[in-house]
């Protein structure tokens, strides 16, 4: 939807209120045309039903108000003695409607003085629940979400297994596309499979002041850009296309930014020219290949001393062959008296999965490219098309047609493009087992999700859940994901804080009880 489109639905919106609600302001002592005045007429509300005036805030933040509208239309019914349990249920299952007929056809009072204080438990529990709801949806939304790493791409950074909490301000919280979804998950309803969303109405793009901005080898979480077909677990190739906001997390680490020229030569990433310089916790994998004279050197021996992860199969008896050694790893197995050679696996051909799949390019060299900056212009031929082309059409939302040699942009023929947003490259550290920007090209700058801060609990995949002691990371939990430097565990001052709190806590709950003995 248009910003004028949600206009016009904000204004009908307005409408409805005022027509069943004009009456009960007047009963409770106000003016019938303030229930007409928009934000206005919701402070007044809270005024009626007692409740505080930031819950206004509330009702206007995407998805926190799908929570909070059927609150107020039950506050406003109990407002004017509406208790029972069918009044409450009315006025949820009729979308607040059923206030239009308490506000025509009922001789009300207004209760000014309202108790706030639950009736009994089982409302005590519904109205712990909605607040904790509200409370983990707010923080999920535009603070800190939890993520867990699903693959190997980003192996010694971050583990398959890591638990993470993705921060949402550091480069700026962004408003949910889907104005109607289900709390706190993603595109699918747990144990239901279900699709959690509904694609009408789409939220215009929104997004709060950053902290910083994304730099070069920072770990990101974004949505991966071209996920459009996959929906509860169903990969069918078919067009289904999903909100930015639902489409699959990502958590890479960017290596361009917009405006940056990237080049990759021998595996090796180019930025304007000069070598990508490496994080501090970065270490890079490559596919190597491993022979030895025979003499009792076991692949299943090179896995468990050197702690290879995400093996290959053997290739022969004295051939051997691993997808993600760093160099350190395999400068180890060179220095072992039965290797004979340890070589690092470089692609020479040239394959149409690589973007923009019209180049004779590999993962190991690939470009040069230029990295899509918002404000500059791009010349746009049959060569240069294939770079653009997502973007023109998909991420800017532009209707393209090429004919030949002729490019048409809405209608009229096009030999330059203005681009509207900021675009980032994206790649993994094992850099032979990641699919990542090389495959399917930039990513705007409206999918990014945030920025990984912590990992608060991580466990070892391949250790049975039997041994949950030996399945726990213990050296992991509670580390930085940035910062220089090994990762330093903050797990113990964690459990010396919780300890704190909880003796502070058993020693202000006795002396409350002793004063009131």
């Amino acid at each position: 939807m248009t910003l004028y489109q949600w206009f016009i639905l904000f204004l009908i919106v307005q409408i409805i209120h005022y027509l069943g609600t004009w009456k009960l302001y007047q009963k409770a002592g106000r003016k019938s045309w303030e229930a007409a005045v928009p934000v206005y007429n919701a402070i007044i509300l809270m005024k009626i039903i007692n409740r505080p005036w930031w819950w206004t805030f509330l009702l206007f933040i995407p998805i926190i108000n799908l929570i909070m509208f059927p609150v107020v239309w039950v506050e406003t019914l109990r407002s004017f003695g509406k208790n029972s349990t069918l009044d409450t249920i009315l006025g949820v299952v009729t979308f607040g409607l059923y206030i239009y007929f308490i506000n025509y056809t009922q001789d009300v009072q207004h209760i000014k003085e309202r108790s706030l204080h639950p009736k009994n438990a089982t409302a005590d529990f519904i109205s712990s629940i909605l607040f904790a709801i509200v409370v983990a949806t707010t923080v999920h939304t535009y603070v800190m979400q939890p993520y867990t790493i699903p693959t190997s791409s980003l192996e010694k950074s971050l583990l398959v297994g890591d638990f993470l909490f993705v921060s949402k301000f550091h480069y700026g919280a962004r408003t949910p596309s889907t104005a109607v979804a289900f709390p706190m998950v993603h595109d699918t309803i747990p144990l239901l499979k279900k699709k959690s969303y509904f694609n009408f109405p789409q939220l215009p793009y929104f997004r709060f002041p950053a902290l910083q901005k994304i730099e070069r080898n920072e770990i990101v979480v974004f949505n991966w850009p071209t996920d459009t077909v996959k929906f509860f677990g169903d990969k069918r190739s078919v067009g289904i296309r999903k909100p930015i906001d639902k489409k699959s997390n990502y958590v890479k680490r960017c290596v361009g930014i917009a405006g940056d020229s990237l080049e990759i030569k021998n595996g090796d990433v180019y930025v304007n020219g000069k070598i990508l310089p490496l994080h501090d916790r970065q270490k890079l994998q490559y596919s190597y290949e491993v022979v030895t004279d025979g003499s009792g050197f076991s692949y299943d021996y090179i896995i468990k001393e050197l702690k290879i992860t995400d093996p290959a199969p053997q290739l022969s008896p004295t051939r051997f062959y691993f997808k993600a050694l760093t160099e350190e790893t395999a400068a180890r197995l060179r220095n072992n008296p039965v290797v004979q050679s340890v070589t690092k696996i470089e692609e020479k051909e040239g394959y149409t999965q690589i973007f923009p799949h019209t180049k004779n390019w590999n993962v190991d060299n690939f470009g040069p490219i230029y990295i899509p900056e918002a404000g500059k212009t791009v010349a746009l031929n049959k060569e240069t098309i294939p770079f653009y082309e997502m973007i023109i059409k998909e991420y800017e939302k532009n209707d393209l047609k090429i004919n030949g040699d002729e490019i048409s942009i809405n209608g009229e023929i096009a030999t330059s493009y203005t681009f509207q947003q900021d675009y980032y490259w994206m790649m993994g550290d094992n850099r032979h087992n990641s699919e990542d920007s090389r495959f399917w090209g930039y990513v705007p700058a409206d999918h990014i999700v945030g920025k990984p801060v912590f990992i608060w609990m991580s466990l070892d995949q391949n250790t049975p859940w039997g041994k949950l002691f030996d399945k726990i990371r213990w050296e992991r939990m509670f580390t930085t994901v940035g910062g220089d430097g090994e990762p330093v565990s903050y797990f113990k001052y964690f459990l010396l804080i919780m300890a704190g709190w909880f003796g502070f806590d058993f020693y202000r709950k006795r002396k409350k009880k002793k004063e009131a003995a």
